[in-house]
């Protein structure tokens, strides 16, 4: 207390400069103090728990090397996460209160500087350099992988074979014709080879496939077509590749039992192999949103060990002696587990289904330790295993759609009012039906919304009555198709398979029918554009903030699912669209429109061009777009938005134009686009996008409104598998 006559100076004022450099760490750490015991006290009343979270950092720093594009910030991403961990441990050390909170900022700081570190080795030790241009290259190969394509009337071969200009081996996929396909041309053969290869093809345009990305993590330099005859060096030895041989038969012997579009689905269902799926057929289970149907995926992997665990309990209580002297569930998960693996290796043990098995099992490993199965750090564990294994994964639909199902299947199920709406209760029969098919529903209707976001940013499209369809078809695949094709297959061993092969024909005509009828209902696919990656992540930390915390703060992840709803219903179309090459360009008009310079209906860059448009309609040739003037060589096209009118030009033809001309031409346009290179005499008052500009950037979209270019270059940087602007 201040004695009298002496004034009360305030902090800072009156002291040594010694003194108040003293006291401001002091006092910036009681604030620091006051703000941990805030979150101290949050993380308390929330239920926080740490594991799920943390496998949500190390997934951040995954995602975060990809979002990043030079390798400084790759090492400031890392360098700033340890320091963040270090940092939160320096603030509160030897604060017995803040354990819980340092603890928690320090492991997320080094799982985050983990994930980005694990994603950045990775890519650096199986990446595949791409060959430098398009080739007709000779290979002596051996065959790594057949894969059969009937529906494409091809059959498609994985090579490791030497490259003769850079004396490397290279790993390289080469479609066959079927009429040139031999029974030589199997795993484990040496064959000789002339084919057509290019390098992994980048995005067509921004928001495109990347088959460039994915073919540098699965290891393929380069693809293509075979050229003349295939000749067979030598054949494998019949002890080369067994489970691949054992997946053909079997793919061969369901869809000699079973043929037609059943047929190929039921061969689907048994081996993995899609390739005799018909294109009518795959478009209405995507349009009709049951496309997971077709993939081994969870589903199929978890219907497996759910009927072999069944049985096994079954079969080993009626053994009197082993049920007094084992635990039984025991035994039974373990036999469970092994009918998984085994099915996951027959099927290809592609990483979809690896990363359900590895699920699966631990769900196995749970009930035969009288653990909950159906928890968020059992989904937890599965993400950080697949992501520790293969952290690629993180960008594709397939890891993101099938976790988000999860997540949200377990999120609903363990919240409180479900939990009450579905325990027991004494009732009728077709009450506990109704209850069950009512929950089947909302459940159905919680992963549609979950995963619409991913499924609008990686496909521009969504299924409006996904929801509906899969109420029916999830329990028909689940309880009668796949059991049906299973009893078929024992039968087949005495030569009984015949009437079980017809019900299986019957379920999948069903499955068929309810996908036809729902794609063909009116709107039953909305096409968006590119919804971008921001609105994406929004909605991201909505759902899991949703999923992942207990209580009233649960309900802070409306905020950010709001906002991203809002970003979403903003999002516009661009007004212009230009592919990689140049030789595609499409315009948006007010309404919606599409107008393209090349009317080639059914093309993968018009799928493309409409898909990124977000226009359900026909495509309009270009000539068409109100007051255009076109020639055989050029279209000049005024472009009014915001009340502002641009002028554009567009290159028809590949044909020399007087160069005096075409200046004149370009100095009245404000965007000259061209799939060649221009001279420098043209200059256009905005934008040049010629052969040098598609060389740099790749595609690219045009906003008019926001002056704003959106190129598939500035998300790529310094990756391995962008090469175009480094050549």
């Amino acid at each position: 207390m201040a004695t009298q006559g002496t004034p009360i100076v305030p902090f800072g004022e009156g002291y040594p400069a010694a003194d108040v450099a003293v006291q401001r760490p002091w006092r910036m750490r009681g604030l620091l103090s006051r703000f941990a015991d805030k979150i101290e006290g949050f993380l308390a009343s929330s239920g926080f728990d740490r594991g799920p979270w943390l496998v949500v950092a190390f997934a951040a720093g995954i995602g975060s090397w990809f979002v990043l594009t030079q390798p400084w910030q790759w090492v400031a991403g890392v360098s700033l996460a340890l320091l963040g961990a270090l940092g939160a441990v320096a603030v509160w050390k030897g604060e017995d209160g803040r354990a819980h909170l340092r603890m928690a900022a320090c492991a997320l700081g080094f799982v985050f500087a983990l994930g980005l570190t694990v994603i950045w080795a990775r890519s650096e030790m199986i990446g595949a350099e791409p060959i430098a241009r398009p080739t007709l290259m000779q290979l002596d190969a051996a065959i790594l992988e057949r894969q059969e394509q009937p529906a494409e009337g091809r059959v498609r071969l994985v090579l490791a074979a030497r490259d003769p200009q850079h004396g490397r081996t290279i790993k390289v996929r080469v479609n066959v014709p079927e009429e040139k396909d031999a029974l030589g041309l199997v795993e484990g053969a040496h064959v000789r080879l002339r084919a057509r290869l290019m390098p992994p093809s980048p995005p067509l345009l921004p928001g495109s496939y990347d088959f460039a990305r994915r073919s540098w993590f699965e290891g393929f330099a380069a693809t293509g077509s075979l050229v003349g005859e295939a000749e067979i060096v030598s054949l494998p030895s019949t002890a080369d590749r067994p489970v691949a041989r054992l997946q053909r038969w079997l793919s061969a012997h369901v869809r000699d039992n079973l043929g037609g579009s059943s047929g190929s689905i039921a061969a689907a269902f048994a081996s993995g192999d899609r390739g005799a799926i018909a294109e009518a057929d795959e478009f209405a289970m995507r349009d009709a949103g049951l496309t997971h149907l077709l993939s081994i995926s969870g589903l199929h992997v978890s219907a497996v060990i759910a009927a072999a665990y069944f049985l096994a309990l079954k079969l080993l209580a009626l053994w009197p002696y082993l049920a007094l002297r084992v635990r039984l569930p025991l035994v039974a998960a373990a036999i469970a587990a092994l009918a998984g693996i085994a099915y996951t290796l027959l099927t290809g043990a592609q990483v979809p289904t690896v990363r359900s098995c590895i699920g699966a099992v631990l769900v196995l490993i749970a009930l035969a330790l009288g653990r909950e199965p159906l928890s968020m750090r059992m989904v937890a564990v599965a993400a950080g295993v697949v992501l520790l294994l293969w952290p690629e994964s993180l960008v594709g639909p397939s890891f993101q759609m099938s976790f988000a199902a999860v997540i949200a299947i377990v999120a609903l199920h363990n919240a409180k009012p479900v939990r009450d709406f579905l325990a027991p209760q004494e009732e009728g029969w077709v009450r506990w039906f109704a209850r069950r098919v009512l929950m089947l529903f909302v459940t159905g209707l919680v992963i549609e919304i979950a995963l619409t976001p991913i499924v609008l940013f990686h496909f521009h499209r969504a299924g409006l009555y996904g929801a509906f369809a899969n109420v029916i078809a999830i329990p028909l695949v689940t309880f009668v198709s796949m059991p049906l094709i299973a009893v078929a297959l024992v039968f087949d061993l005495a030569g009984l398979g015949a009437p079980f092969w017809w019900l299986a024909g019957q379920s999948l005509d069903l499955l068929l029918a309810i996908a036809h009828t729902t794609a063909a209902q009116p709107g039953a696919v909305k096409l968006v554009p590119h919804i971008g990656l921001p609105t994406v992540l929004v909605f991201t930390a909505g759902g899991l903030w949703l999923a992942l915390w207990h209580g009233r703060a649960r309900l802070l992840g409306f905020l950010p699912v709001a906002v991203g709803a809002a970003m979403f219903a903003g999002t516009q179309a661009p007004d212009i669209l230009v592919t990689r090459d140049g030789r595609d360009v499409g315009l948006v008009d007010p309404t919606g429109r599409l107008f393209v310079l090349r009317d080639s209906p059914g093309s993968y860059a018009q799928e493309n061009l409409t898909e990124l448009a977000g226009t359900e309609a026909a495509p309009i040739a270009m000539e068409h777009w109100p007051k255009a003037r076109c020639s055989a060589d050029f279209c000049s096209l005024p472009l009014e938005r915001g009340g502002e009118v641009r002028h554009l030009l567009v290159a028809r033809s590949r044909q020399r134009i007087d160069e005096r001309e075409l200046a004149a031409a370009c100095e009245r346009a404000d965007i000259v686009i061209a799939d060649r290179w221009l001279p420098r005499s043209c200059q256009p008052r905005w934008l040049k996008a010629d052969g040098r500009f598609l060389a740099e950037n790749g595609g690219f979209a045009i906003y008019l409104s926001d002056e704003k270019i959106d190129t598939v270059a500035s998300g790529q940087g310094a990756h391995g598998w962008w090469r175009q602007g480094r050549e």
